[in-house]
């Protein structure tokens, strides 16, 4: 039985349960290494079963060694049921944060006699830490998207618009070996800069518009995010200003990130940075969150999460923005690893200077 089954067996008696199912696909991957896209981890404290229909049952039992494969139909909930009685289980943990009102409403009606019990971010505690592999995995991620990138900012000319330009990227990384694209790019051109997720549009990018991409690869399940700014044609000196403030705003929120120390102090470094040029207003959400086999995970990088705090092998993106109504605005994004002494840049694409192109 993998390490990671293990691991969930030992912290069931924290959460007061017998056995935990999991569903939601990354944890579901995680524990068990299946990829297919159906399927359902039963954890009690000496087992591991996957449900899971006739289409994976094979797939199953190359992917998860140790796992015990049970083929369903519609009959999920009489043999789950089976199971439960047969282990003894009357506590049996779900994950809050994934199942649907509707998913629960049936599971209490079918599961007579287990008493069904909330429990969030168990998997998702496990996942926090990275070990060998998945850094090599993110690294990976990483490499394409800086490479992408780069041959990307070749392209750019007059006359694209924000959707070709995204479309050259997402191609590009495809070409250099990503599975897809880790979430929809964002690019944002001129005014459309102070849209934080200003998904690409059908703008035409024109002379002297400052341009804010946001991108990321996904290999083998695991994703990357990086975000940076160019301006094409010349810089002014607002754009120069702006740029040179989230970048110092990036640089100390990265220094702050090291063992030890609350997620929320990488937050209030960034963000101590931005208030003291008089733009607290204007940067309205949190400086970072981890990143792994979903493009959005823990640690949360928060000025409220003060009681989360940085260990070694946590995988966290830092990057601050200001945006400016009207103008555009800039974000500048880094992943960064927590090491045991402090922390290390995985992204390698230049920041030190506003590109011109």
């Amino acid at each position: 039985m993998s390490d990671r089954v293990k691991k969930l067996q030992q912290i069931l008696d924290r959460y007061n349960i017998e056995a935990m199912l999991i569903s939601k696909p990354e944890n579901r991957r995680y524990i068990s290494g299946f990829t297919g896209s159906a399927g359902t981890l039963l954890i009690d404290k000496q087992n591991a079963y996957l449900f899971t229909d006739f289409r994976y049952v094979e797939q199953v039992k190359e992917q998860c060694p140790g796992f015990k494969v049970i083929q369903i139909g519609d009959d999920f909930y009489q043999k789950l049921l089976h199971l439960l009685q047969k282990s003894g289980v009357s506590r049996l943990g779900f994950e809050t944060h994934y199942v649907t009102y509707e998913s629960y409403d049936k599971m209490a009606g079918e599961l007579s006699g287990v008493q069904l019990v909330p429990v969030k971010d168990i998997a998702e505690e496990l996942r926090l830490i990275k070990n060998s592999e998945e850094l090599q995995l993110i690294e990976k991620a990483v490499d394409i998207t800086d490479r992408a990138y780069s041959e990307m900012l070749q392209l750019v000319k007059t006359g694209m618009t924000e959707k070709e330009l995204a479309l050259e990227l997402e191609f590009i990384m495809r070409r250099l070996g990503a599975q897809g694209r880790a979430f929809d790019f964002i690019v944002a051109s001129g005014p459309r800069g102070a849209l934080p997720h200003g998904v690409a549009s059908d703008r035409v990018i024109q002379p002297g518009d400052m341009v804010t991409i946001d991108c990321g690869a996904v290999y083998k399940g695991y994703h990357s995010d990086m975000t940076r700014n160019f301006v094409l044609g010349k810089a002014d000196e607002k754009q120069q200003e702006i740029y040179n403030i989230v970048l110092e705003a990036q640089v100390a929120g990265i220094e702050a990130v090291r063992p030890g120390v609350p997620a929320a102090s990488v937050d209030l470094a960034a963000r101590g940075v931005i208030e003291r040029y008089g733009y607290a207003q204007n940067f309205g959400h949190g400086t970072g969150h981890g990143v792994g086999l979903a493009i959005h995970e823990g640690p949360r990088i928060s000025f409220q999460e003060q009681e989360l705090i940085l260990k070694p092998g946590m995988v966290l993106t830092v990057e601050p923005g200001i945006y400016l109504p009207g103008w555009g605005g800039v974000r500048i994004e880094d992943i960064v690893l927590v090491t045991e002494n402090g922390c290390r840049i995985l992204t390698k694409t230049p920041k030190n200077q506003l590109p011109v192109i």
